[in-house]
């Protein structure tokens, strides 16, 4: 058995010379396969199998390089810190998330006022309200930390749930504009594929932090994770205007494109919603019990 565990050992890591040449070997046969032999000759079996062991190799070898470049970035204090003190961290992606809303607010008022258009200027108050939202949780992290005041932390939860509400109507004038006066969300070329990955990896994260950073017991913290859940729906939805938008190649319906938009719309503005009015109700009633006591 141990025999057996060397020779794999070894297959698996043969050293970085034999990684290194695989790449190019393994790719060159590769493309002498589909360029020139054909998917059918015997040289495509080799190339398969070669290609496959190189895949393997390479990312055998990624592993012990991953753990070295940890330790390494881990040797910096304030990286440490960022990456091992959840409190710290989310307030420094507090910061950096005000300055972009910020800048996506001014962006679109600006646009706006010069081309005189409701739906930049919708957007622009969009994400005033998120700015505003990101602004009060920001300014209490840095005051007053986490945990440590459950009382005040509620009445920003709570505050956070009442700016949900309104800010629910600019996103249901987005979701109108899109589908009367055909406004939408638009990237150049492949640029909408590194979008989507972007989009689905903000929104699966939104929902397992909503959920995980409830064990810390603070509720600016899940204030936060909540706001962030907010703007991942509506990243799915312009995600879902823009590629209505790039793949409608003319043949499916008319009203299928505002189907789909008022549908995704209409559900993203009821989860915005719920979320608000159950931030400001179980809130409220807690408050309400630590008043009684």
């Amino acid at each position: 058995m141990e025999k057996l565990k060397n020779i794999l050992h070894k297959l698996l890591f043969p050293g970085t010379a034999v990684v290194v040449l695989s790449i190019p070997v393994g790719g060159g046969l590769l493309a002498y396969t589909f360029l020139v032999a054909g998917e059918e000759s015997p040289v495509a079996y080799v190339s398969y199998v070669v290609s496959a062991y190189a895949l393997a190799i390479v990312c055998a070898g990624l592993v012990p390089a991953l753990k070295k470049a940890n330790r390494w970035i881990r040797r910096n204090p304030l990286i440490k810190r960022f990456l091992e003190d959840v409190p710290f961290r989310l307030q420094i992606t507090l910061h950096v998330s005000l300055g972009i809303n910020l800048l996506y607010a001014v962006v679109n008022g600006g646009s706006g006022v010069y081309y005189r258009s409701i739906w930049f200027g919708t957007l622009s108050v969009y994400y005033i309200f998120l700015a505003v939202m990101r602004f009060l949780l920001a300014r209490y992290s840095r005051q007053h930390g986490f945990g440590r005041d459950r009382k005040a932390e509620l009445h920003r939860y709570r505050l956070c749930g009442a700016v949900l509400v309104p800010m629910n109507l600019a996103l249901a004038g987005v979701v109108v504009l899109v589908i009367y006066q055909n406004e939408g969300f638009e990237y150049a070329g492949t640029l909408i594929y590194a979008m989507a990955l972007y989009t689905f990896y903000i929104t699966v994260m939104a929902v397992i932090n909503l959920v995980r950073y409830r064990k810390y017991n603070s509720p600016v913290m899940s204030a936060s994770r909540a706001v962030n859940l907010a703007a991942a729906l509506v990243s799915m939805l312009s995600l879902e205007t823009a590629m209505l938008t790039q793949f409608d190649d003319g043949t499916t319906a008319p009203y299928f494109r505002p189907l789909m938009v008022g549908i995704t719309g209409g559900v993203v503005c009821a989860l915005v919603v719920g979320m608000g009015a159950y931030m400001i109700t179980h809130d409220t009633r807690e408050l309400r019990e630590m008043e009684a006591n």
